[in-house]
Parts: C-alpha cells; sequence; structure tokens
C-alpha cells in the first residue's frame, strides 16, 4: 500500500519522501502546487473530493498540521480505509499558559486524535530552520530583531524530525507508536542571542542583534502572525524561557537510536544562506 506525504514542498515532507522511497516504500507526495513538483498530486485540504483521489490506496499518512481542514481530512481518511497517521504538530501544544488553547496544532490534533486510524503526534520545539527567516533581515538590514534574545531554545534539525516519522512510518499501525505523543528538540539548549553568535561565528557575516521590547515584537510581527492569540502564545513562551535552560527531549535518539543534530551542523549545511 501507497504512503502519502502532504506538504511536499516543505523541508521535511521531502527528506521523509527521500527516507521512505529510499528503503523501497511506494510514497504519494500531496501538494497545493504540484507543478513544481514532479509526480506529484494536486491536492486542496479543504476539498472532501480532493482528499478522496489523494488517499485512494493509500494505507499511511504523513499529515502537516492544519485545524481548518483537519476534520475534513479525518472524513476522507475514514472513507478510504487509512491505517495510519503521523501528524507533524507542534510543542507548542502543550504549552501552560493562558493562550495555549488558541495554538492551531491543540485544535488540529483534537480532529485528528478523533479519527479510528492509529495517530502518532510529532511535536518539535523551535526549528533550526527558522534562521533562514532571520537571514532576510541578516541580507537586508545587518540585523536580527527579535524578542527575548536572552530567552533559552532546543531548536531541532528538520531532518531529525524526518527521521522520527520515517521509523514510525515504516514501523506501520499496530506499534508501540500508536497513541503516543512525541515532544521533540534538539540536543542543546541555548538563548536567541548565542544562536546569533554561532551564525557569525561559522559563516564570518557580522550581525547585529536586535533585542525587541514586547510592544515592538508585537507590532513587527503582526503582519507574519495574523492570529493575536498565537502571537501571545509565543510572547508568553519565550518571556517564561529567559535564564530557564530549555529541557531536552530524548526522542530523536530514543526512536531513531542515533543522537540529534546540532545547530553547528546545521549551519554548516546551510552556511549560504546568510551571505
Amino acid at each position: 500500500m501507497t504512503i502519502l506525504i502532504t506538504g511536499g514542498r516543505g523541508k521535511i515532507a521531502r527528506a521523509v519522501q527521500a527516507g521512505l522511497s529510499s528503503r523501497g516504500r511506494e510514497v504519494r507526495v500531496a501538494s497545493r502546487e504540484p507543478a513544481e513538483l514532479p509526480g506529484a498530486v494536486a491536492l486542496d485540504p479543504a476539498d472532501l473530493s480532493s482528499w478522496s483521489i489523494a488517499l485512494k490506496d493509500v494505507s499511511q499518512v504523513f499529515l502537516y498540521s492544519d485545524p481548518s481542514t483537519a476534520t475534513v481530512f479525518v472524513e476522507a481518511a475514514e472513507a478510504a480505509g487509512v491505517q495510519q497517521v503521523v501528524l507533524l504538530s507542534s510543542l507548542a501544544s502543550q504549552a501552560d499558559n493562558r493562550n495555549a488553547a488558541a495554538d492551531p496544532h491543540s485544535a488540529a490534533e483534537r480532529e485528528i486524535l478523533s479519527g479510528s486510524f492509529a495517530t502518532t503526534l510529532l511535536q518539535p520545539g523551535t526549528f533550526m530552520t527558522n534562521a533562514i527567516f532571520w537571514s532576510y533581515q541578516v541580507r537586508a538590514t545587518g540585523q536580527i530583531r527579535l524578542p527575548y534574545l536572552e530567552a533559552e531554545e532546543a531548536p531541532i534539525h528538520e531532518q531529525d524530525i524526518a527521521d522520527v516519522a520515517i521509523k514510525v512510518l515504516l514501523d506501520g499501525p499496530g506499534s508501540t507508536h500508536d497513541g503516543r505523543a512525541y515532544p521533540m528538540t534538539g540536543p542543546e539548549s541555548m538563548t536567541r542571542r548565542h544562536q546569533i553568535y554561532l551564525i557569525t561565528e561559522l559563516t564570518g557575516v557580522p550581525i547585529e542583534p536586535v533585542d525587541l521590547t514586547p510592544d515592538q515584537a508585537r507590532e513587527e510581527m503582526a503582519s507574519s502572525m495574523r492570529n493575536p492569540a498565537q502571537l501571545e502564545s509565543l510572547m508568553s513562551y519565550w518571556a517564561s524561557r529567559v535564564g530557564s535552560p530549555h529541557p531536552i527531549e530524548p526522542t530523536v535518539e530514543l526512536v531513531t537510536g542515533h543522537a540529534g543534530r546540532t545547530f553547528v551542523t546545521w549551519l554548516n549545511d546551510n552556511q549560504t544562506a546568510f551571505k
């Protein structure tokens, strides 16, 4: 049977596809823009008939979190006889603050867990690839402008997230992964300021870190985060991490058998992003 991978243009989806294909599994990639991905099928996640086509003869799904279309997916997956779903969610769904209920990942998890298929939730924290967004500021202004530069994070490499997803899908439904939520971090806690220092050290690109006030951050981030409650949840989370080392989750090593990749490894993989 076929494994469907949604969000086909994303780095994690591409890594999952490569890992499964190299192990001889039949993979189908779905995307809103299939023309950019040879062999991909078109998918409108809000359209039940579109899901029905994408899910034909599919037994397992690697699914990106989207609460607005989760109900449609569950209906289509039930009709198609899907046996296993690996949902890419977020550690933010476990946040313990008054704005956490507004996090879209929590809503998506609740919907997907209502299905009769086996479900595994992948809950990575900060992605190392978030630094790609910082690179746009660096090239334009020579700055990285963020609130709470002293907040501690344990960013995770996208390949480690993919490796966990691959292992869960290869083990298949009926394994110990069924019904599990896997919180995931990288192997080391560091401040956002230290991450910027490492970027400069490894790439040689001079960067001015600018520590925004909460109000400045709300103003500058409003255009990219249009859900005010989600932004407030993030701000609350960052504030709580100032001066507090981030707990390290051992999921990557426990599930895959290899240690998580470091931020330095990610930077060596992506040096040209900042030049």
